[in-house]
Formats: C-alpha cells, structure tokens, sequence
C-alpha cells in the first residue's frame, strides 16, 4: 500500500493494514502536537511553532511521545536539508534527534498491559523511519504494531520465538513478507 504520510514522505507498506494503523498513529501524533500549540497559544503552523518544536525535541523528556514526534515532523534537519529524523543514515543530526525521542514520556493507555505504550511507540519509530533499522527489525516491529494499537503485548517468551523465525528469513525475504504466518511458513525446515 502506498499512502503520503503529515511528513510529505509517499511510502509503501507491507500491508494495506499496516498503511492504516500508521495513518492513524500519525493522526494521533499530529493532533498531540496541534493540543500543544493551542496549549500555548501558538498556531501550529507558525514560525512560532518551529521554535516551540524545537524546544519540544530539545528536551523530550517533558514531553509525552506523540508530542515529541509530532515536532520532529515540523521540523527540517540544518545538516541535511531533509526532515528531522527522516534524513540519510549517515545524517549525525537525523540520528541524534531519532535517538533522542526515545527520550519522550511513555504514559500507558488505559486497559492495556504495562509496557504496550513503550512497545508501540519504538514500532511506530520504526515503520517511520524504515531506512534507520535493519530488514529483520522492520519486519518485526511492523507486524506487531496493529496488535500493538490494538492493545495487546506480547510476551517476552512470544517475542523471542518470533525473533527466532525472522532471524532464518533473508534480508529480501523480510522486505516481502506480509503476515506472521508467512514468516512461520518460509522459517519452516531452516
């Protein structure tokens, strides 16, 4: 599935699925940041809310995560030219910022498992910024997330077994596969 994401990024997902729990985390993201500007009185649009996003990616840790992603996407990196965080790999700026998101506050949602918001919020980072994480890392995070949102967690024995069954699979193989089912199937006999 291909879709444009607030970030102005046209992206392919490995599933229609996938492309919609994105689409509504960044949804979730995008109004974080705009309760924020209206918060402070700012329009989230200004030249005002570019200096108050980077206040907000200078000090994640006053901020829950959506918020804090919500203005790295306002945001253009000064080394590379690209968005923040979004950038080549090789941008020291771009990564600084993607590490010090992770800085943010992880408040866990009502009636889900402790550490759903933790687990959601490093998937979502990943499947936003593919390019910064290894094909195995991507496929893992990202056929998790719907049942992430959903709000359930896996267990750490769960986690590890389906770790086990990527870590058999190709670089290419990991790119293509769509479900876990089809990571179980190719895994078989390896």
């Amino acid at each position: 599935m291909t879709g444009d994401s607030p970030t102005g990024y046209s992206r392919t997902w490995r599933s229609a699925l996938l492309g919609r729990v994105v689409a509504e985390i960044e949804t979730e993201i995008r109004r974080a940041w705009e309760r924020l500007a209206v918060d402070l009185d700012v329009d989230p649009d200004s030249s005002e809310a570019i200096e108050v996003a980077w206040l907000v990616v200078d000090d994640p840790a006053a901020y829950d995560w959506r918020t804090v992603d919500g203005a790295i996407d306002r945001l253009s990196c000064p080394a590379c030219g690209a968005r923040l965080t979004q950038g080549p790999a090789a941008c020291e700026t771009c990564e600084f910022h993607h590490r010090m998101r992770f800085g943010a506050r992880e408040v866990d949602r009502q009636h889900v498992p402790p550490g759903n918001e933790h687990a959601l919020r490093v998937a979502s980072a990943v499947a936003r910024t593919r390019h910064r994480y290894s094909a195995r890392a991507r496929v893992g995070y990202e056929l998790v997330l719907p049942e992430l949102v959903a709000g359930a967690l896996p267990t750490t024995p769960q986690a590890q077994a389906g770790k086990a069954l990527i870590n058999k699979l190709t670089d290419d193989e990991c790119d293509r596969v769509v479900s876990f089912a089809q990571v179980e199937e190719l895994a078989r006999g390896r």
